[in-house]
C-alpha cells in the first residue's frame, strides 16, 4: 500500500494554498479531484508472508507497509488527512485518533512508554501548566494512566524537570481564559524533555507550535479543522520520527483509530480553514471592542488585548475567534446563556455558527474548585467562539442578553 505522500512544496507555498493542496498529491496522481472515502474494514491479503510482516510493522508504529491488513492498522482516507493536517503544521508526521481526548491520551500514553521502555522501575511523571480543557485536567489529575502530574507555573518548569519526567503539557492560549504561554520559553526550561502542546484555540493558520520547539501539537480536531460541527475527531503532529512511531503504535493497541467518513469530513473542510478562522477572527476582535464597552461586562479576555500583546505578536498571526468575558455571577452568566436566541448554547468551539458557554459549570466542571479559582475560571466567566454571521446580528443579540 502507497504511503499519503505530501506535497513537496507544502511547506513553501503559502498556508492558504497549502490548506487548500495538502494531502492531495496521490489522489491527484490517480486522476481524482475529490478525496475518496475508503470504508473497508478489512482488506484481502496477497500472500500471508506478506501480510504478516505487514501486521508486525504497523504493531511497531509503521506508518504504511505493503499490505493494509486491517482498518485499525491502515486506511488511505485517514492517512490523507493526516498528510494534509501535517502539511498545515510543518510537521513530517502526524496521527489521528477518534477524538481529542483520545489524541491526548494517546500522547500521554506514548510519553510514559518512553520513560519505562527504558526503566521498568521509572515512575513517570508530567508537568502541566494550567489552565487546560477541563477533561484533560480530569485526565491528568486521575491515576488511570500510571502517570503522576505536577501543576507548576509557567516560569516554574525547569525548577521541575527530572530524570522522570516524561512530558511537559501545555494549552495555549488556555481554555477558557485564552491566557498565552510562551511556547519557546518551556521549550528551553524543558530541555530534552518533550513539549506537547495543545493548540486547539489556534488552529495552523494562527498557530504553529512545532516552529517555536514543540516535540508535538495536538488539537481537538473537532473544532477548528473540521469547522462545521459535525466531525470529532483528534490529531497530533510531530517531526520526530520515534514520537511518530510511538504514537501511532498506541493507537493500533488501543484501537483509537479515526474513523475514514470522519477523516473525509476532517479533510473536506481544511481548505476553507485560512478564510473561516479570518472572517470569524475579524468579528471576533469587533466583539471584544464592543464586550469592553457594555457596563454588564466586567472583564474581556482575547489573545493580544493585554499585557501579552507581544508575546502574541510572536507566537501567533493573530488573535483567532475565541473571546471570553466575564459577567460577575453565575447567575447573570446563566442568564445571558438562556436569553440568546441567534447564538448557540453549547459546548464545542470552531464551527461556523457562533457558540457560548459557561466554563465553571461545563467544560470546567469536573475541575477542583480551587484549581478553578486560582486560574480565573470565575463563576461569571463566559466563553464564546465566534463563527460567520454578520457582527451586527450577534451583538445585537449578545447585548439584549447582556442587557436583561
Amino acid at each position: 500500500m502507497p504511503a499519503a505522500e505530501s506535497e513537496d512544496d507544502a511547506s513553501t507555498t503559502g498556508p492558504r494554498t497549502t490548506a487548500v493542496h495538502a494531502g492531495r498529491a496521490d489522489i491527484r496522481a490517480r486522476g481524482l479531484h475529490a478525496p475518496p472515502i475508503d470504508l473497508s474494514s478489512t482488506y484481502p491479503i496477497s500472500g500471508m508472508d506478506s501480510a504478516a510482516n505487514s501486521v508486525t510493522e504497523f504493531a511497531h508504529g509503521a506508518r504504511v507497509s505493503d499490505e493494509p491488513v486491517y482498518a485499525r492498522l491502515y486506511n488511505p482516507t485517514v492517512a490523507n488527512a493526516e498528510s494534509a493536517v501535517a502539511d498545515l503544521e510543518h510537521a513530517s508526521d502526524c496521527v489521528a485518533y477518534g477524538s481529542g481526548m483520545a489524541a491526548m491520551t494517546a500522547t500521554l500514553m506514548a510519553a510514559r512508554l518512553a520513560i519505562v521502555s527504558e526503566n521498568p522501575d521509572a515512575h513517570p511523571h508530567v508537568l502541566a501548566v494550567r489552565p487546560i480543557y477541563g477533561t484533560g485536567d480530569h485526565l491528568l489529575s486521575s491515576p488511570m494512566l500510571g502517570l503522576d502530574v505536577k501543576w507548576v507555573d509557567a516560569d516554574d518548569v525547569a525548577q521541575h524537570v527530572g530524570p522522570e519526567t516524561a512530558l511537559v503539557w501545555i494549552e495555549t492560549p488556555a481554555n477558557p481564559t485564552l491566557e498565552l504561554v510562551d511556547i519557546a520559553a518551556i521549550k528551553e526550561q524543558a530541555g530534552e524533555v518533550p513539549v506537547c502542546v495543545d493548540s486547539t484555540f489556534a488552529p495552523p493558520v494562527l498557530q504553529r507550535p512545532l516552529d517555536h520547539g514543540a516535540t508535538c501539537s495536538m488539537h481537538s480536531a473537532t473544532k477548528f479543522l473540521g469547522g462545521h460541527g459535525d466531525v470529532v475527531a483528534g490529531v497530533v503532529s510531530t517531526n520526530d520520527a520515534e514520537w511518530a512511531d510511538r504514537l501511532r503504535h498506541v493507537r493500533v493497541v488501543t484501537g483509537g483509530l479515526l474513523h475514514p467518513m470522519a477523516a473525509y469530513l476532517l479533510h473536506r473542510s481544511l481548505p476553507s480553514l485560512p478564510g473561516r478562522v479570518l472572517q470569524a477572527q475579524s468579528t471576533a476582535t469587533d466583539l471584544a471592542e464592543r464586550c469592553e464597552e457594555h457596563t454588564a461586562v466586567q472583564r474581556v479576555h482575547m489573545p493580544g488585548r493585554s499585557e501579552q500583546a507581544d508575546l502574541r505578536a510572536r507566537q501567533m498571526s493573530g488573535p483567532g475567534t475565541m473571546i471570553a468575558f466575564d459577567v460577575g455571577t453565575r447567575e447573570k452568566a446563566r442568564n445571558v446563556v438562556e436569553s440568546v436566541e441567534l447564538m448557540t448554547a453549547a459546548v464545542s468551539l470552531g464551527s461556523v455558527d457562533t457558540l457560548i458557554q459557561h466554563p465553571a459549570s461545563m467544560t470546567h466542571g469536573v475541575v477542583d474548585e480551587a484549581a478553578k479559582s486560582d486560574h480565573g475560571i470565575t463563576p461569571g466567566l463566559l466563553r464564546l467562539s465566534v463563527g460567520l454571521e454578520n457582527a451586527d446580528d450577534l451583538w445585537q443579540d449578545l447585548s439584549q442578553a447582556l442587557d436583561g
